[in-house]
């Protein structure tokens, strides 16, 4: 399996969709050619990922219908645990077995923003690599909540949607507070430095 860095070589950096775009509430389509063109995209999802920073990363974040997401996030841990997922299917524990753990999440496509969000420590994720092959991960820590949050946005939903509506609330502000810091071509130009934020003049009173 190529890692993170070798994708990446072959690859641009495309824009990052945000959540209030049709296509991250749109149910994804299997893949189904694993192809060339199959191998390009998983390459830009790699370098986009890169530049944002990110942990895992989602087709429709990059405006692609194809049920697919990449990721480079560590476990438990901390061991960096990588690969490509195409139609995954995610398995949570059940019953006693089940254990939830609040942390702060945030997404790529809604960038800045953190809320606490309660979601199972362990997940189970299955589907098939860029070559068709079948793939199985196990996910603690870090990489559980990634694997639930990236399937999440194959099936049309973000993880604002499972907030509270006070919570939804708090993070929408923060998110359009830090606005400015990010281009709406966002990764393609990087993140600004808030001293670079233009600022509206101020008009001297007497």
């Amino acid at each position: 399996m190529k890692s993170p860095a070798e994708w990446a070589v072959n690859g641009k950096v495309l824009r990052i969709t945000r959540w209030d775009e049709s296509i991250m509430r749109s149910q994804t389509r299997p893949v189904t050619t694993f192809d060339d063109t199959l191998a390009q995209l998983i390459a830009d999802m790699f370098k986009t990922m890169a530049a944002a920073d990110g942990v895992g990363l989602a087709a429709p974040q990059v405006d692609s219908d194809l049920a697919l997401f990449v990721f480079n996030c560590p476990d438990i841990h901390d061991k960096l645990v990588y690969g490509v997922m195409c139609n995954p299917v995610v398995t949570l524990p059940e019953g006693k077995d089940r254990h939830l753990v609040s942390a702060q999440e945030g997404c790529l496509s809604w960038p800045g923003a953190y809320q606490s969000l309660a979601r199972p420590d362990f997940a189970v994720c299955e589907g098939q690599d860029e070559t068709g092959a079948p793939v199985r991960v196990e996910g603690t820590g870090l990489l559980a909540r990634c694997l639930q949050h990236e399937t999440d946005h194959l099936h049309g939903t973000v993880f604002g949607d499972r907030l509270s509506k006070r919570a939804r609330r708090r993070l929408d502000q923060e998110k359009e507070e830090l606005a400015p810091l990010y281009p709406a071509d966002w990764p393609v130009h990087p993140k600004i430095a808030p001293s670079q934020v233009p600022t509206e003049p101020v008009t001297p009173t007497e």
